[in-house]
């Protein structure tokens, strides 16, 4: 079969993959779509960050080479033994987090955590193996070209969980890139009252405005916080770090209310020079988040098959997979208008 293989920075290839044997308590999916995930774009520009180079994986065995793409949905075609929940033909959605799962608290991801497509081979491919664990059943409201995009929200809507977010609350989101636009559309279904989006593109800032935020700033224009602070006065109450820069990072905290959070939802792929007395003067607590916990994943399911988040505008292209690196990586390095761009591989629902 197919697949887009992760060799090294700059280096992503399509070629052909044996799949492995099937575990006991895996089920095989055929992948209907998979997004292209800003930790990809990491991985192809500056990585490796996550992608095991120098020994296997200590969760999942996975290293590098190994297939890319952690958002997807899919068909099962073919259950272990032991599976007891899913059966061929369901329409499913994929959780590409394992984890120990020894910690009985939801976000078990922090007993040590590791990701389908990153740490071992993933959805750029018509078949993977995936652990009962990680699938949730697709409600008929959603289709399959859609499903692709829960993983991205997933991250929006753990985020927001993460800053305490209460209705009315006042937000500030630096950063209009894919998860930036995910955790507006997180904020918005919250109930904040306003939705401050800031980054440098301008096509970036309009779809900021389509996926709900009350307002948008040019950071390259005018003075961040202080544009801010002329909306919210006071500062906001919560703030999300989505850009991945030392100029950002430290605007959140100026842009934050006394006692108010600061959420890092972005990846750094290296380290940041800060003062942290910064943080002493402001009264601002810092948060972070990776990924989410299985309640999030499912809630974030449900927000989307009832309504309450439609993503299907965040979907910005749609490609074949031979066209992944022209048309996918290098397209979202070189356009800042494109947020979610999917791979159809088997995509008919």
């Amino acid at each position: 079969m197919k697949a887009a293989v992760w060799h090294g920075k700059k280096d992503i290839r399509v070629e052909d993959r044996e799949i492995r044997e099937m575990r006991d308590n895996e089920v095989r999916v055929k992948v209907g779509y998979a997004g292209i995930c800003g930790s990809d774009l990491h991985e192809y520009q500056e990585g490796p960050v996550f992608v095991p180079v120098d020994k296997e994986d200590d969760l999942t065995g996975g290293k590098a080479p190994l297939i890319m793409g952690h958002e997807f949905s899919g068909t099962v075609v073919e259950v272990g033994k032991e599976v007891k929940d899913f059966k061929v033909g369901d329409r499913v959605s994929v959780n590409p987090t394992v984890t120990y799962g020894k910690n009985t608290d939801e976000l078990d991801v922090y007993d040590g955590f590791s990701f389908l497509g990153l740490h071992t081979d993933g959805g750029f491919t018509d078949l993977v193996n995936v652990p009962e664990t990680n699938l949730y059943h697709l409600p008929d409201s959603l289709s399959l070209r859609v499903a692709a995009t829960i993983e991205p929200l997933a991250v929006g809507v753990q985020a927001v969980k993460e800053s305490g977010l209460e209705f009315g609350d006042t937000v500030a989101i630096f950063g209009a890139g894919p998860i930036g636009i995910y955790t507006t559309l997180a904020a918005r279904a919250a109930g904040a009252s306003k939705i401050i989006v800031l980054d440098l593109s301008k096509e970036r800032l309009e779809k900021a405005k389509e996926c709900g935020a009350t307002h948008v700033i040019n950071s390259g224009e005018v003075n961040a916080v202080e544009a801010i602070k002329e909306i919210v006065p006071g500062g906001v109450d919560r703030s999300f770090e989505v850009a991945g820069v030392t100029p950002t990072f430290v605007q959140a905290i100026d842009a934050t209310r006394p006692r108010g959070t600061m959420v890092i939802v972005s990846i750094f792929a290296g380290d940041i020079t800060w003062p942290p007395l910064q943080l002493t003067n402001a009264g601002v607590k810092i948060t972070s988040t990776i990924a989410y916990s299985r309640a999030s994943y499912q809630q974030t399911i449900d927000l989307m098959g009832s309504g309450q988040i439609d993503t299907e505008s965040t979907i910005t292209g749609e490609i074949e997979l031979d066209d992944i690196v022209e048309h996918g990586f290098e397209k979202l390095t070189n356009d800042k208008s494109q947020v979610k761009i999917l791979v159809k591989l088997n995509g008919e629902d």
